[in-house]
């Protein structure tokens, strides 16, 4: 039976968040936008390709807002597929019904349907961006979302001349629901994709991409950029580049970081950087290039292919840009040196302090493993078996009859249950290389949650496996930013590992890229009540179940307690 809140209490609830809105925000804006999902047919790569687009174009439209703003966007689902929307990196604090992973939090949006998300931008500001949450359109349905500081602040570092929004992506000559589905079917690693993009193109180091499929930056000498760089590839990290220019590092994932100059950016899917580039070098032309860091082991090939933008100085005459020198595909030693050399910026805006006492600790093992094919299929995958992928020896089931976050809101059994494992039901050496294709690594499916009680402080190691090979796993959390504490190679050592935990000035984001082989350890404090999905952002991991929830409960006051889903939110 449906859980209601009382309708003197909703009153009051409504009545006590539009005086808290009108106090603190008393300059803040809607910001309404309509956002068209259809068919849309592109040139790439010499041939005509049907894609799900956004508006016409790819990437979608880049949304702007100010910290306290109320976002309203309209979906309108014209494309043949289901659809929902993330908006990567916000906290939709009491809206988590926005938040968007299907069946998680709502029921996809169906063909020839639509629905509108409504949230407020509270304390945060920087680099997001929104993408789909089901299947894999996110490969062509995603764009910008740059939230700036609210009216009368200002960025921790020097006005920028100009922002510019850098989205590196991944194309295939191909339907990517198709690929997707063939790969699920046969329990095979999907094919990988024919080109990498920045800002919807491939560059010109790839066929029939010398002229309008190359991403163009025009500069004027002695200026400062704002460059806001997003990785918003399905399943591949990037090293990114550009000739001859340092970047200074002034955040990640919507934080401020110290400033941090490098020659070199290293992003996971999901993962945001903004960086300070500064026109200082001769007048001329530059390549800007990206290319894959990609380190997983028995693993399929890769596309090891490189994309390209050009940056041109205002009165540059060479049509010869120069190339910088990227990485080797498989750096790992620089891709570990870039994410560990950051650090928060210590009273920066929306800084917030490491918490000192911990109420949960868990140890949360993830990677690949593989499970029968089931019933009287055939799959192609290692030894006649499929591809799985497990957190704690669960592989996420997926709900279908209704989202987890009304199951978790109306009290409804039989949805999912809330007995996700703290630890791994075995202790062993997770890392061994061993380890592949033990049967260790066969995990059941299950849709079983860690329900956290709000305001709880919560810390997470993450250990990486090697039951099909290693990999770096980019994690992802919604609802939520969480402190780095420390990252490392090998085993998590319970005694000496903690004596590296930098409980000072740790990076603060939203995505991490556990090493490869390796561990990371984090921290964060559940004040959002809802249902949180925390993921493999990777996103062939994804369907394989390497995924989990938390549930974090209502707080004690009506300013804590989630208030009633939208009338229209959509039915399964």
């Amino acid at each position: 039976m449906p859980v209601m809140m009382a309708g003197t209490h909703l009153v009051l609830f409504i009545g006590c968040t539009i005086a808290l809105l009108a106090s603190s925000t008393a300059s803040a804006s809607i910001v309404e936008h309509s956002l068209h999902v259809q068919n849309l047919t592109v040139w790439r790569l010499c041939r005509p390709q049907v894609i799900t687009a956004v508006n016409g174009s790819l990437p979608g439209p880049t949304i702007k807002a100010r910290e306290g703003d109320t976002l309203v966007i309209h979906v309108f689902n014209r494309s043949p597929y289901n659809l929902t929307i993330h908006w990567h990196g916000i906290f939709q604090r009491l809206t988590s019904w926005a938040d968007g992973p299907n069946y998680i939090t709502q029921c996809p949006i169906l063909p020839g349907s639509m629905y509108t998300y409504r949230f407020t931008i509270t304390g945060q500001e920087g680099t997001f961006w929104w993408h789909a949450h089901v299947s894999w359109l996110r490969a062509t349905v995603y764009g910008a979302l740059i939230i700036r500081p609210s009216r009368g602040h200002t960025y921790p570092f020097p006005k920028p001349y100009k922002e510019v929004p850098l989205l590196l992506g991944e194309w295939w000559n191909a339907n990517v629901v198709d690929v997707e589905d063939v790969s699920q079917l046969l329990g095979i690693n999907p094919n990988n994709s024919d080109a990498y993009t920045i800002n919807g193109k491939p560059g010109v180091l790839y066929p029939c991409s010398r002229k309008r499929q190359t991403y163009k930056l025009k500069v004027v000498p002695g200026k400062t950029y704002l460059l806001r760089i997003i990785n918003a590839a399905l399943n591949n990290q990037l090293f990114f580049k550009i000739a001859g220019h340092a970047l200074k590092v002034v955040a990640v994932d919507a934080t401020y970081t110290n400033p941090y100059v490098t020659d070199i950016i290293v992003l996971a899917p999901g993962q945001t950087a903004d960086v300070l580039l500064t026109a200082d070098q001769s007048t001329g032309a530059y390549y800007m290039a990206g290319h894959p860091y990609f380190n997983a082991e028995n693993a399929s090939p890769f596309a090891n292919t490189t994309t390209t933008g050009i940056l041109i100085y205002e009165g540059a005459s060479s049509a010869n840009p120069k190339m910088p020198l990227l990485p080797a595909f498989n750096d790992t030693p620089t891709a570990h040196k870039f994410s560990s050399s950051l650090t928060s910026l210590v009273g920066a805006p929306h800084w917030v302090p490491v918490p000192s006492k911990v109420d949960e600790r868990m140890f949360i093992t993830i990677g690949l493993g593989l499970s029968p094919c089931g019933g009287n299929a055939t799959c192609l995958g290692p030894n006649g078996l499929r591809f799985s992928a497990s957190m704690n020896n669960v592989s996420f089931q997926w709900a279908t009859s209704m989202s987890l976050l009304e199951a978790f809101y109306y009290n409804i059994k039989g949805i999912y249950t809330a007995d996700f494992p703290d630890v791994p039901p075995l202790v062993f050496d997770y890392t061994n290389r061993g380890l592949s294709q033990s049967p260790l690594g066969f995990a059941l499916k299950g849709t079983r949650v860690k329900k956290l009680k709000y305001n709880a402080t919560v810390e997470i190691v993450l250990q990486n496996t090697a039951f099909v090979g290693v990999e770096n796993h980019p994690m992802h959390l919604h609802g939520f930013n969480f402190h780095v504490l420390a990252q490392g190679f090998g085993n998590f050592d319970p005694i000496n590992d903690p004596k590296k935990f930098n409980l000072v000035n740790p990076v603060f984001r939203n995505t991490i890229g556990v090493p490869v082989g390796g561990w990371a350890v984090l921290r964060f404090q559940a004040d959002n009540p809802g249902v949180w999905l925390f993921h493999c952002h990777l996103d062939v991991h994804l369907p394989w179940g390497l995924a989990t929830v938390f549930v974090v409960e209502n707080g004690p006051t009506l300013s804590s307690i989630l208030p009633p889903p939208p009338a229209d939110l959509p039915k399964c």
